[in-house]
């Protein structure tokens, strides 16, 4: 059972940065996309940015491309977001997902993913 458990959510200015972390257990992930969601209230989880465990290659959101990179340390199983430049419009709730659908694909849909954190609340003042 694949467990993800998110941190580093919290304040912050405009223009400022923020780096969440999600650390994986319970499955050896060499196979698997790592994602990171984030959900604004009222509207569907959307996709952000992901990275396939095996080679670290990465996708983003076209809104987050330039400024969000996601990275994974495979020592200690974790995965990041590292955001900056962050926006109001960035202000939401970001979960950590997981899917061992094929490799070589693109993931972004939330259907896609089996795995979820419990998510963490980024607020972004103005």
């Amino acid at each position: 059972q694949v467990q993800l458990v998110e941190s580093g959510g919290g304040l912050v200015q405009a223009g400022g940065s923020l780096r969440l972390s999600c650390a994986a257990s319970g499955r050896t992930f060499s196979s698997y996309t790592m994602a990171w969601f984030r959900q604004y209230p009222g509207k569907e989880r959307e996709f952000v940015g992901a990275i396939r465990w095996s080679g670290g290659y990465t996708y983003y959101s076209d809104s987050v491309k330039g400024r969000f990179t996601v990275s994974r340390d495979n020592a200690k199983n974790t995965v990041y977001l590292q955001m900056n430049s962050l926006k109001p419009e960035d202000t939401a709730v970001y979960y950590c997902a997981a899917t061992n659908r094929p490799i070589g694909g693109r993931w972004t849909d939330r259907r896609d993913f089996g795995s979820w954190g419990q998510g963490t609340q980024v607020t972004v003042s103005s």
